[in-house]
C-alpha cells in the first residue's frame, strides 16, 4: 500500500512540474500513442468529433469507479460522435492487462505513449479526463471521478456533440 502512495505522489510531482499545461479553451496536445493491440492512436485522427481523454491507472480506485461511466458513454454517445480514449499510466502493462481483465473497456485504451502525453496535458490527478470539442479544443477538464457529476457531464458531452 505504501509503494502505491509513493509511486501516486511521484507521478502527480512529475506531471505537476511541466509549466506547458493544457488549459481550457487551447488546442489540445496531439499526443502519439498505442492501442493495446499495438494500433497507432492520434487526437488529429478524431477530427470532427467529440473525444473524452481519460488517464488512469490500475492502482486508481476512483478509475475503478469510472470504467462503467466510460462504457455507458460510449454506448449512448458513440454513434453521435464521441469517441473515448483511455490512456494508461501504469509503469507495468501487464497492472493494465489485469485490471481489464476484471474490468473490460468499450472504449480505445493506449499504452504506449501516455507518460509523454499526460506530462504535455499536464495531469495532477488521477482519473483526469479532458473533453475535447471537434475542432480540437480542450472544452473541459475533470479531477477524479465522482458518481455525482457524471449527469453535468453528460450534458457538457451532449452540448459539444451538437456543435457544428
Amino acid at each position: 500500500m505504501k509503494i502505491k502512495f509513493l509511486l501516486q505522489c511521484v507521478l502527480i510531482i512529475v506531471f505537476v512540474s511541466n509549466t506547458n499545461a493544457a488549459t481550457v479553451g487551447e488546442n489540445s496536445p496531439d499526443c502519439v500513442l498505442t492501442s493495446l493491440n499495438n494500433t497507432p492512436v492520434h487526437f488529429h485522427e478524431y477530427s470532427g468529433k467529440v473525444i473524452y481523454v481519460d488517464f488512469w491507472a490500475s492502482w486508481c480506485s476512483s478509475c475503478l469507479q469510472s470504467f462503467p461511466f466510460l462504457n455507458q458513454l460510449t454506448h449512448e454517445f458513440g454513434a453521435q460522435g464521441l469517441h473515448i480514449v483511455g490512456i494508461n499510466l501504469d509503469e507495468q502493462i501487464d497492472d493494465a492487462h489485469a485490471f481489464l481483465a476484471h474490468h473490460p473497456s468499450q472504449f480505445t485504451i493506449t499504452n504506449h505513449g501516455g507518460e509523454q502525453c499526460a506530462k504535455s496535458f499536464n495531469v495532477e490527478a488521477m482519473p483526469t479526463s479532458y473533453l475535447i470539442d471537434k475542432h480540437g479544443v480542450i472544452r473541459h477538464i475533470h479531477k477524479g471521478f465522482r458518481e455525482d457529476e457524471t449527469e453535468e457531464l453528460k450534458l457538457q458531452i451532449a452540448k459539444l456533440l451538437a456543435e457544428k
